[in-house]
């Protein structure tokens, strides 16, 4: 899984003024921003001269500041695209896909992230459940898109990361799964008792569709 690349602008950092630091960030396609994204953008070092112009840009209005560590161009940002910037590496996978997909009918407001640790957080009124699976698993960009600066479990990937950390979790509807996607993902997980819960699965979906 790779993260979201960062737009540079091609102004010349060395005869940047004081109006075209902000520039910069308002011109990037992302909304939220790490303290090591904006000084990637500036391409300058991570130094308390960066962290000065970003406190003066957070009074003036010009900039938000999320939480310590992460910022915005205003209030209006993608919140899925933070959940996947407050502990890197991660996605949005779990119960937002699937009933995101159909698969559970469910509405959650909770947005589900796969992490390295498992974690609950609120954020601007917005809850966030981090979920640790183990890294050779969340490394892995098998079933992983990347849109909108944010990196997204296929529904395939979601309903195996659930049955991963859940083996009697239940589906309310995989007639939408692709199998084969499924299949092919399956050894990442290396667990033979998930392997068996996916083919129970897998042959009472399709015997429920011959009928």
């Amino acid at each position: 899984m790779s993260e979201p690349e960062i737009s540079i602008n091609p102004i010349s950092m060395r005869n940047m003024h004081k109006g075209q630091y902000l520039e910069t960030i308002l011109r990037s396609p992302k909304t939220v921003f790490t303290f090591e994204d904006i000084a990637l953008l500036w391409r300058e070092p991570c130094t308390q001269a960066v962290r000065v112009r970003l406190s003066y840009y957070v009074s003036r209005g010009k900039l938000y500041r999320i939480r310590r560590g992460l910022y915005a161009k205003d209030k209006k940002y993608d919140r899925l695209e933070l959940a996947t910037r407050i502990y890197i590496p991660s996605y949005v996978s779990f119960e937002t896909i699937l009933a995101r997909e159909g698969l559970v009918f469910q509405f959650y407001t909770c947005i589900s992230v796969a992490s390295y640790l498992t974690r609950d957080i609120e954020v601007d009124g917005q809850a966030y459940s981090f979920k640790r699976i183990k890294p050779s698993i969340l490394t892995n960009s098998l079933g992983i898109e990347n849109r909108n600066e944010t990196s997204f479990a296929t529904k395939e990937r979601a309903f195996l990361d659930v049955l991963y950390l859940h083996g009697d979790y239940h589906f309310d509807n995989l007639d939408g799964l692709n199998w084969s996607k499924v299949f092919n993902m399956l050894h990442i997980y290396q667990n033979q008792r998930m392997t068996s819960r996916v083919r129970k699965l897998y042959d009472q979906t399709a015997h429920s569709t011959e009928k």
